[in-house]
């Protein structure tokens, strides 16, 4: 299905991936009223996985990018969620970032925004959100940064 968001992503130059399986006892998403629920997702593309602490060997340019891949991943689970439609999501509601860091690192925000930014370029207005971003000295398969997300749809 090709719509205004399909055509935004596509000047954007995003190929959204396949939605990726979960790694344990949990559904990638939940469909409940005009509310789509995303499990987190981690900085994984065909091309690169972007693993390790922020401060320990990634800068803030790497963990934006991480945060990035991870709404590119989100948007892929959007997608299923909405039938292939996402054109359907009317707004983007919150997103969640976890970021594996040391604790003397402390530009979390900084990092989180490569996934808020992306969000407004694809969204315009609706893609503005509430927000939370934790640092955290791991997450699971050494993932730099996980983002989840909660988006509301037609």
């Amino acid at each position: 299905m090709s719509g205004r968001i399909d055509a935004r992503l596509e000047a954007l130059g995003i190929t959204l991936p396949t939605p990726a399986a979960p790694v344990a006892n949990y559904v990638p998403f939940v469909v409940t009223g005009a509310l789509v629920l995303i499990s987190g997702q981690g900085p994984i593309a065909p091309e690169r996985r972007i693993l390790g602490q922020l401060g320990a060997g990634l800068d803030i340019a790497a963990g934006r990018l991480a945060a990035r891949l991870c709404f590119i991943n989100l948007l892929a689970q959007l997608r299923a969620a909405c039938g292939g439609d996402l054109d359907r999501v009317r707004r983007v509601v919150r997103l969640g970032g976890f970021i594996a860091a040391t604790a003397a690192f402390t530009a979390h925000a900084e990092v989180m925004n490569g996934a808020s930014d992306l969000a407004v370029e694809v969204f315009g207005e609706a893609g503005r959100h509430a927000r939370t971003t934790v640092g955290v000295p791991s997450l699971p398969l050494d993932f730099a940064v996980e983002v989840e997300g909660m988006f509301e749809i037609a």
